[in-house]
């Protein structure tokens, strides 16, 4: 299986079928609104990912002017993503640490970026591989299950899986795979019910621990 083709063609499915972590890409215009909207994101739909991060970034769109905001305030933007009340604690103080720490700028190592309040290995990755274009795979449930899937790794954690892809995806493909594979999963190789009928991939998917 050539890694590079699975790619294009899970790129050009989830285009074509309008896959929600497409849309909220549109929005990521700079680093801080990667980092802010990764964030956000945690067991939140990209749909609703979206809309809170359109009208926290219309209220304050820079480490300072997030800072500035109060608790309760943030509450009230991001409203209803998973866990609200903890990200906006999480992001109040995300924009204080930028402003005082690192100059208001998002820090580009994963070293640092793990440092900030509310960012893990998954967000880390993320941010490193879409506003920063470097070698990093954030792997999350549709990372991990589709790679699972295709026979890429057998993997029961997504550490693992993150560990092994790292060890076979060429560099220059890792920036891509999160977000092919995120749109993929939104769209066609869905956690129940997959489209394997309608799935281009289908002819040589092995489909791993799919219910037949």
């Amino acid at each position: 299986m050539e890694l590079n083709r699975v790619i294009e063609i899970m790129e050009r499915e989830g285009e074509k079928r309008k896959a929600p972590v497409l849309t909220l890409k549109q929005r990521l215009t700079t680093p801080f609104r990667t980092l802010v909207s990764v964030l956000i994101s945690s067991r939140t739909k990209d749909e609703t990912t979206s809309e809170a991060a359109d009208r926290l970034f219309r209220v304050a769109d820079s480490p300072s002017q997030l800072m500035n905001l109060s608790k309760d305030e943030i509450e009230k933007l991001i409203y209803p993503v998973g866990f609200y009340r903890v990200k906006a604690g999480k992001l109040r103080e995300l924009g204080e640490v930028l402003a005082e720490n690192y100059n208001s700028d998002v820090p580009e190592t994963f070293e640092e970026l793990i440092k900030l309040p509310g960012i893990g290995r998954k967000s880390a990755n993320v941010v490193l591989a879409h506003a920063f274009n470097k070698p990093a795979i954030g792997v999350d449930t549709h990372v991990h299950r589709i790679s699972n899937r295709l026979g890429l790794v057998k993997t029961s954690k997504p550490r693992d899986t993150e560990r092994k892809l790292n060890s076979i995806v060429a560099d220059k493909l890792k920036a891509r795979l999160n977000r092919a594979f995120v749109a993929f999963g939104q769209s066609v190789c869905k956690p129940v019910k997959p489209l394997c009928s309608q799935c281009p991939l289908a002819w040589e998917c092995p489909k791993i621990h799919v219910k037949k």
